[in-house]
């Protein structure tokens, strides 16, 4: 059986850099909001800090999805 070479593909790496820098921007985008949410009552901080650490996560699919197939919505 032949083996066919195959091209290691560019999107890989980048979305990889593009995750990275989303990550680092949400992080600074809550940290920016702390000293208000600091203020708060633990309880009220709580659901805030639960939110912001899962939203964070649902853009990543299509990230996901495009580094794997080059399209960014399911067929």
């Amino acid at each position: 059986m032949a083996r066919r070479e195959v091209a290691p593909s560019w999107r890989k790496p980048a979305g990889a850099l593009g995750i990275v820098a989303w990550i680092l921007a949400w992080i600074i985008l809550v940290a920016s909001f702390s000293h208000w949410i600091g203020q708060l009552h633990v309880l009220a901080q709580l659901p805030i800090y639960v939110v912001t650490g899962i939203v964070w996560i649902l853009p990543l699919g299509g990230v996901l999805r495009w580094m794997e197939t080059g399209r960014w919505r399911r067929a």
